[in-house]
């Protein structure tokens, strides 16, 4: 660390010291020069006496400047001291600056660790204090929220089963509607000409399909529900399907099989081609009959516009479709959609999964709403405990001015305790003594 003052006064003396022996040196020059222009000239103009007078004046000033040089001597000798005390002074001033710093470093990290340290007693005084409390407000909120993330979580690994699952439920539609498809043929035989038997039979292979669908009956589905239309006259439709936000999708089930069957037993083309005809010409009934009744007109029913009409037996629509290819496009045109056991529990399967994604919706907003609900009385607990801390404020304060108003006095006999304590030692019987707290700080007089 540089001292400025002593560091202007070393500039200082060194100047006036090289000025003095710049100052001295050229008198002496001077002095040289005329004592041998005054010998020269005594040799030549002046007396004896005279010269000898210079002479004089010469010695005395030769011995003066010779003092004059000592000094100058001496005055080195004293400035080369100066400096080198200078030298020490400042290497002292820097060593003390540097204690100086590394006491203010050591006492920073002694102030930061004292901080440091009492922020961690307050901390963990206030944390146990408190722990309790906040264990209390917030292990149902945690609840909640580990609710709501599990709710989420089983969502989509709900759904990525399901998109896992879809490619198996294909291959199984298929070896269900195999399957059906020949145990249908082989009731062909025993339901033909029983048109009761084949229409109750075609309701049980529908309504096995929506179990298969994972649809439960009075739940997801109603089965031969009566109802009446603007005129009075009685409905009754096969299935109704329930769909979310209440709508409706209506089911009716046609089987078709008499002249089927007749078809198939005919060895001739002739008679194959007019039982096929009759085939597709009971469809075709089965088509408008259903567009006649105007399921979708009834107003206690909330149905997209057309209808659903199942054929039970998939080849038999397959045979008719292939001679005739106008007729799906007819049942269209009526509002009519055709739809076979292969189709049909492909689109009840989507029934099925739009009511998990429904469900699912609904448990999300109720999670949503009783999360809602928990934070709402969260704040207001909050809320509470704040008014509670004043509340202790209050009290804390009070009880300390009633404490204060029983010792506060100019003397100890003024105030209140000294007053009862003057009771006592004046014989009052007493089985009890005041805390010696209370009684502290006090001289009788």
């Amino acid at each position: 660390m540089e001292n400025p003052l002593i560091i202007s006064f070393l500039f200082l003396i060194t100047g006036l010291v090289l000025g003095y022996i710049a100052g001295m040196w050229r008198q002496r020059m001077i002095l040289d020069r005329d004592f041998v222009a005054r010998e020269a000239l005594d040799k030549q103009y002046i007396s004896r006496e005279v010269y000898n007078h210079l002479q004089e004046q010469s010695d005395l000033q030769r011995e003066d400047l010779a003092e004059k040089d000592t000094e100058l001597r001496q005055l080195s000798a004293t400035l080369a001291g100066r400096e080198q005390q200078l030298l020490q002074i400042e290497e002292k001033l820097q060593t003390q600056a540097d204690e100086v710093e590394q006491l203010q470093r050591q006492a920073r990290v002694e102030f930061e660790n004292l901080a440091n340290r009492l922020l961690e007693e307050k901390s963990n005084q206030f944390k146990s204090q408190n722990q309790q409390a906040l264990h209390d407000i917030l292990d149902p909120l945690r609840e909640r929220i580990k609710s709501f993330e599990d709710g989420i979580e089983k969502r989509f690994l709900e759904e990525t089963r399901d998109r896992v699952s879809l490619k198996k439920e294909i291959e199984h539609l298929r070896l269900l509607n195999q399957q059906l498809s020949e145990d249908a043929n082989n009731l062909a035989t025993a339901l033909k000409g029983e048109n009761k038997t084949q229409g109750d039979w075609g309701e049980v292979q529908l309504e096995m399909l929506l179990e298969r669908a994972g649809l439960a009956r009075d739940i997801h589905y109603q089965t031969q529900t009566s109802f009446r239309d603007e005129d009075g006259r009685q409905k009754r439709p096969d299935f109704i399907i329930n769909l979310p936000d209440n709508k409706h999708l209506i089911i009716d089930c046609k089987v078709s099989l008499t002249a089927y069957e007749r078809f198939f037993q005919a060895s001739k083309d002739e008679k194959r081609k007019k039982y096929l005809r009759q085939h597709i010409d009971s469809l075709r009934s089965h088509i408008k009959d259903l567009s006649g009744k105007n399921y979708q007109q009834l107003y206690q029913i909330n149905s997209p516009d057309y209808l659903l009409l199942f054929v039970p037996i998939e080849p038999a629509f397959g045979i008719a479709l292939q001679e005739d290819s106008s007729l799906f496009n007819e049942a269209l045109d009526q509002n009519i959609v055709i739809v076979t056991t292969s189709t049909l529990l492909a689109t009840m399967r989507t029934v099925s999964y739009i009511w998990k994604q429904e469900k699912q919706k609904r448990n999300v907003l109720e999670i949503a709403r009783q999360s809602g609900l928990l934070y709402d009385r969260f704040v207001s607990f909050i809320d509470d405990l704040k008014a509670v801390g004043l509340r202790l404020d209050s009290a804390q304060g009070a009880y300390h001015d009633a404490m204060r108003k029983l010792t506060d006095g100019k003397k100890y006999g003024d105030t209140l305790v000294g007053r009862a304590e003057r009771i006592r030692e004046l014989g009052a019987k007493a089985s009890k003594s005041l805390p010696p707290e209370l009684l502290d700080g006090f001289d009788e007089e």
